[in-house]
């Protein structure tokens, strides 16, 4: 049974509401530090921002139409050779603590001492399109607009067919779908832990609220409708680029350049393979593969470097679209690696990021797995 306490919104101010709630855990000393999205001074995008101080919270937008960074990388760069030394919360959107979850089975991120606190996620634009998007609107409205994803084409791919727009782990969760966000929003414990901290802020915690008994039906209601709207998707997407020659045509204005790999949160490689002596080949090789092609096409290897990412993260794809926004020639790339991840998933029946206790495909063992294919 989960508890929840009702955060009230007062003339529909939903950013204020939420900045007051997250303010009021440094105020009641549950939590040492954040890891936030605050409001550039430029007014042109909102990033992700290490907060030790209650006032740099005012400038807090987490429900802001961009993610220019999956923010499972940034946890990973902080924690990477040392645990936190203090109580710190990061906030999160649903995809980001997916892929945090896999980067943690993976022994990439240490999560100890880290509170994790997620948000209903009404979606995303692109980096360069959100700077319009804020000099005509506030994030209140975007949430106040609901919940449109199927709806608002401006939205990345990822956001359009995110089949989970909610958090799968999180001691906290900042929830919102099937309520009216400009009155009332559901801060929700989902572990122990989760539960501490807010009773320690001075909240007074219910189970099953009528509000989280609405956000629940919502979320089942969505993941009907979703199951459809992904299968058109993808089948649209195998007639697209369906076969090596359509995966050749789409990858023919790559330039290697690896920000895909870059801004991938769970391509974890500390070195990759494709930037290893293997790859560093000397001025006679090239030629003596030229002379044997005709011609050698450069740089080179542009499709292996794909297949090779495809294959080795996969499984572990929670399709935040990072690598395709990250392309600066526009490739699909998030349509190709959802179709792919997304069968794999299937054939494991695994979800990215479901559960710390879940284990990755690759690294367990079930005897009966793959019957169906040859004999048994």
């Amino acid at each position: 049974m989960t508890k929840s306490v009702t955060l009230s919104v007062k003339d529909g101010k939903i950013r204020e509401a939420v900045n007051s709630f997250l303010k009021e855990l440094f105020n009641k000393k549950t939590i040492d530090a954040m890891l936030v999205p605050l409001a550039h001074p430029a007014g042109t995008n909102v990033v992700q921002a290490l907060v030790t101080k209650a006032v740099f919270v005012d400038k807090a937008d987490v429900f802001a139409p961009v993610m220019p960074v999956n923010s499972a990388r940034l946890i990973q760069s902080i924690t990477r050779l040392t645990t936190v030394d203090r109580k710190t919360a990061v906030v999160l959107r649903p995809c980001e603590m997916r892929a945090l979850i896999e980067l943690a089975k993976l022994k990439q991120v240490q999560l100890d001492k880290l509170v994790l606190i997620g948000i209903d996620c009404p979606g995303a634009y692109a980096v360069n399109n959100y700077p319009k998007f804020a000099a005509e609107k506030k994030s209140d409205d975007f949430v106040k607009a609901g919940f449109q994803w199927a709806e608002d084409t401006m939205l990345r791919t990822g956001c359009q067919i995110c089949e989970y727009p909610y958090p799968l782990t999180a001691d906290i969760t900042i929830g919102m779908l099937g309520l009216d966000p400009s009155k009332q929003i559901l801060i929700q414990a989902n572990s122990a832990q989760g539960e501490e901290i807010l009773s320690k802020a001075g909240m007074s915690l219910e189970i099953d609220s009528d509000l989280a008994q609405k956000r629940q039906t919502a979320i089942t209601k969505f993941a009907g409708e979703i199951k459809e709207r992904r299968k058109e998707f993808f089948e649209k997407t195998k007639r697209e680029i369906g076969g090596i020659e359509k995966l050749s045509k789409v990858f023919a204005q790559c330039i290697k350049c690896q920000n895909c790999r870059q801004a991938c949160p769970v391509c974890y490689c500390r070195e990759c393979f494709f930037i290893s002596p293997t790859f560093e080949l000397d001025a006679d090789r090239y030629l003596r593969q030229a002379e044997k092609k005709g011609a050698l096409r450069m740089p080179s290897d542009t499709l292996l470097f794909h297949l090779t990412r495809m294959n080795h993260m996969g499984n572990s794809c929670v399709g935040c679209g990072a690598c395709e926004e990250a392309c600066p020639n526009d490739i699909p790339l998030l349509k190709i690696f959802q179709l792919a991840g997304s069968e794999v998933q299937e054939l494991f029946s695994y979800v990215p990021g479901r559960s710390l206790e879940e284990s990755l495909p690759a690294t367990a063992f079930k005897e009966k797995e793959f019957e169906q294919i040859g004999e048994k």
